[in-house]
This record gives structure tokens, C-alpha cells and sequence, in this order.
């Protein structure tokens, strides 16, 4: 009998794990995580392409001239209403500008808005939850009556009633909308808060004379933060359809400020003539909405099924 075989006997009987191979234990790595990202991401098309365009948005939002290098407010009478061209992607408008460039400008104020709105809803929803969810009582009752108040009223009305109070401009928009957005993240993050509450780990963490905050920062807080990140992944793609519609109607920011909203705004008027005016800019903010919607489906399922 060889020598190897009596090791592989003798540390089955010990209950040593076997080794893989020539005799060395796997330790998972970093280069293995990201061989099983790249993998994931090859699997689905779809989803690669997704990233693709939210990747290009960021890099548009805080570094533009990468992609072109036009004065989006600077126009040029004599070439208005040119159509979609090798010189200009997406055509001209009515006072010769650049449609292209003013999208790509654009991008910077709507996901600047966009990003607020998340973490405006995200930071006061689940700081509503979670005290909700952990203090309980009557507590929970008077704060989860308040956001059946907001869930009650549609966002769209609430954010118009709020940017009314508050003043036009982006961040006057963000911070309306992110409200509006308030109530789907308190459920959230209540509902996970209970069903942590309720583990068994942590009703150890107590017996042994954990003080409630302890409690709270090692145990709740991790282990209920991941539904809560994946909702405001979701919730970014109607933010930015949200921040738009309420460019559209005038309230962000003032012209010749390039939001998305903003550019359908002012090209509806010449769709008879100019139909890129409105529907490039719309495919834009379309195209961001729908790769960040994939990406959002795939954190809620597909990556934990596949891990």
C-alpha cells in the first residue's frame, strides 16, 4: 500500500479534509473572484452590455471631455437644425449647439441629481426602518403610520408638492424626489431589521450581556443591509426618469443648463423638423434606465443563485 494512500486513510479517519491536487490546499483568491465576475458577466450579454452603458454615464458625468470636446452652451446660428452627421453625432439644435455635447454635459447635472435622490431616500428611509424595526412599540407604530402617509400619496404628486415648497433647481429636485422615495426604503429596512432581530446569533449576542448598540453595529446592520442596497440600485433607474420628468416641467435647473429633462423640454417644440432634439436625448436617459434596471435584477437574484 502506498504511502500517499495511508496519509489519505489516516486523515479521513482524523476528519481532515483531503488535499486537492498535489497535495496543496485551494485558497480561494482574488484572481479567482474576479475569473467568476468575468464569467457571470460573459454568461449574459445582456448584463455585460448593461454595465457597458452605466459605465459610460459615470465616465460622461465627471469626465466629458472624453468623449467630446465642444462647448455645449455655444452655439452656431449658421449650422441649426442640422440632422444627426460624422460632425455631429446627434445633430444640432435650434441655435446651432451641439445636441451630442449638451447630452454628454447633461449627464454630469442629471446623475448628480440622481445620486442624491438615492441617498437622500436611502439614508432617512432606512434610518426610519431600522429604529422602527428595533426599538419596536409604539415607536414603530407612530413612524410606520407616517410612511403609510407617503406611500399613500403617488411619488410624481409628492415630489411636485415638495419642489413647489422648496424652489426650482437640481438639488431643490434631488432632495424632493429622494423624499418621495422614503417610504419604500423604511419598509425595507424594517422588515429585514425584524427578521434579524429574530435570528438566533442574535438572541445569543443579548443573553451574554451585549449592550444594544453593540448589538445593533455587529449584528442587525450587516446582516440586513443587503436588500436595502439592492433597492436602491432599483430605485436609481426611477430616480433618473423622476429627475427628468420634473426637468421637463421646469423645475431643474434654469437654462442653458443641459439636464436630460431640459432637452426634451425645449426640443418638443420642433418635432416636425427636428425630431433628434427629443428622441436622441430620450434614447439617452431610456438606455441609462434600463441597463441600470438589469444590473439591479441581477444583484437581487441571479449573483446569489450563482455564488
Amino acid at each position: 500500500m502506498s504511502q500517499s494512500l495511508v496519509d489519505d486513510r489516516a486523515g479521513a479517519a482524523l476528519g481532515l479534509p483531503r488535499p486537492i491536487g498535489d497535495g496543496t490546499p485551494a485558497e480561494p483568491g482574488r484572481p479567482a473572484g474576479i475569473r467568476r465576475v468575468l464569467r457571470f458577466l460573459l454568461r449574459r450579454p445582456g448584463l455585460l452590455l448593461s454595465v457597458v452603458v452605466l459605465v459610460l454615464v459615470v465616465l460622461a458625468a465627471f469626465w466629458p471631455d472624453l468623449f467630446t470636446s465642444q462647448d455645449p452652451l455655444k452655439g452656431v446660428p449658421s449650422q441649426n437644425f442640422r440632422g444627426p452627421s460624422g460632425s455631429h453625432w446627434f445633430g444640432t439644435d435650434e441655435l446651432g449647439r451641439d445636441v451630442f455635447s449638451r447630452v454628454v454635459h447633461g449627464a454630469q447635472l442629471s446623475l448628480k441629481a440622481t445620486l442624491i435622490a438615492v441617498l437622500v431616500a436611502f439614508v432617512v428611509g432606512g434610518l426610519l426602518g431600522v429604529v422602527a424595526g428595533f426599538v419596536g412599540r409604539w415607536v414603530d407604530d407612530v413612524l410606520m403610520r407616517f410612511v403609510d402617509v407617503l406611500l399613500a400619496i403617488p411619488a410624481l404628486f409628492l415630489s411636485l408638492a415638495l419642489v413647489t415648497a422648496l424652489g426650482y433647481g437640481t438639488v431643490k429636485v434631488a432632495v424632493a424626489v429622494g423624499i418621495a422615495s422614503v417610504a419604500s426604503f423604511a419598509r425595507v429596512a424594517r422588515a429585514e431589521v425584524l427578521r434579524v432581530r429574530q435570528a438566533v446569533f442574535v438572541e445569543a449576542s443579548r443573553s451574554c450581556g451585549a449592550r444594544w448598540y453593540s448589538v445593533l453595529g455587529r449584528h442587525v446592520l450587516p446582516n440586513a443591509a443587503g436588500p436595502v442596497i439592492v433597492l436602491a440600485t432599483l430605485d436609481f433607474g426611477s430616480s433618473i426618469l423622476a429627475v427628468s420628468a420634473l426637468s421637463f416641467l421646469g423645475y431643474g435647473a434654469p437654462p442653458p443648463a443641459p439636464e436630460w429633462g431640459t432637452l426634451i423640454s425645449d426640443g418638443r417644440n420642433y418635432l416636425a423638423n427636428a425630431w433628434w432634439l427629443t428622441a436622441l436625448p430620450g434614447l439617452a436617459i431610456a438606455a441609462t434606465v434600463l441597463a441600470a434596471n438589469r444590473v439591479a435584477r441581477a444583484l437581487d437574484g441571479e449573483w446569489a443563485r450563482q455564488r
